[in-house]
């Protein structure tokens, strides 16, 4: 079992074992988490953007987006754990949320291994520990697959999330964590995480490739297609879910992460 004193969420607050709780998610990546430690029966609310496990998911009520949540409804729906993120979340709502919702689970995972914390302070609050367990050996014998990997050159990766304006992430994002499992970095395009740019010379010229995500803007072949002839550097595209849902998803992601560095590195032989 769980030692109490290890349940402990991203702002450092303390949480009890409760095997019986009513749940809300207001992460995506977490819901799915949630389902497959085997809480689906105990989640009564989540967002529409939680759309995995989809036959699991059908099923719970939904309460708004990540952002707009309908604070009403989650009132009648009287769950007693909240569970949101730093980044997907806002704060005045999680805020209002916490004047009728007893337990707030706030999470924030920034690099692949920080799912190893998340999904046993998931099993160890809701009473899937055993589950847990097993969830985080599967996710050691992804990551060291990955890790087995031989080396190879260091790479720049401009990894795109938008157009008009063209936007992309910081060295300090999850993604950015992700990529550098394979020893690849993203150029440094300013202050923001995920900073607006614009296409020039010097850019394109320090790229190795660039990552068309499918998520949030949804990027096709098409777009990859034509930047490329338009940049002459190889662009891909490429799942926004593997590579930036933490949770369930991260597992599969690992394993992603190996199709993509092949792809890279197939155009650059």
């Amino acid at each position: 079992m769980t030692n109490p004193s290890h349940l402990v969420d991203a702002l450092g607050h303390q949480h009890l074992p409760a095997p019986g709780a009513r749940i809300v998610s207001l992460v995506p990546s977490i819901t799915e988490l949630l389902c497959d430690l085997g809480l689906a029966q105990q989640l009564v609310g989540r967002t529409g953007f939680c759309i995995h496990p989809r036959a699991q998911v059908e099923a719970i009520p939904k309460i708004g987006g990540t952002k707009d949540v309908n604070i009403d409804k989650i009132r009648r729906l009287a769950p007693t754990h909240l569970v949101v993120n730093i980044d997907e979340n806002e704060k005045p709502t999680v805020d209002k949320l916490a004047e009728f919702v007893p337990n707030i689970v706030v999470t924030h995972p920034v690099a692949p291994r920080d799912n190893l914390a998340l999904a046993h302070l998931m099993g160890g609050i809701f009473g899937r520990d055993a589950e847990a367990e097993r969830w985080c050996a599967d996710f050691e014998a992804e990551y060291a697959a990955l890790r087995a990997l031989p080396a190879t050159p260091k790479r720049t990766v401009l990894y795109c999330i938008w157009q008009d304006p063209w936007m992309s992430i910081s060295q300090d994002t999850y993604i950015a964590a992700m990529l550098a499992e394979l020893g690849w970095e993203v150029p440094q395009l300013g202050e923001a995480r995920y900073p607006a740019f614009a296409w020039s010379e010097a850019l394109v010229d320090g790229l190795d490739a660039v990552l068309l995500s499918t998520e949030p803007y949804r990027f096709t072949e098409a777009h990859a297609d034509a930047l490329e002839k338009q940049l002459g550097v190889p662009v891909f595209l490429v799942d926004g879910e593997m590579m930036s849902w933490y949770g369930s998803r991260a597992l599969a992601g690992l394993r992603y992460l190996r199709e993509v560095r092949a792809m890279v590195e197939g155009a650059a032989a």
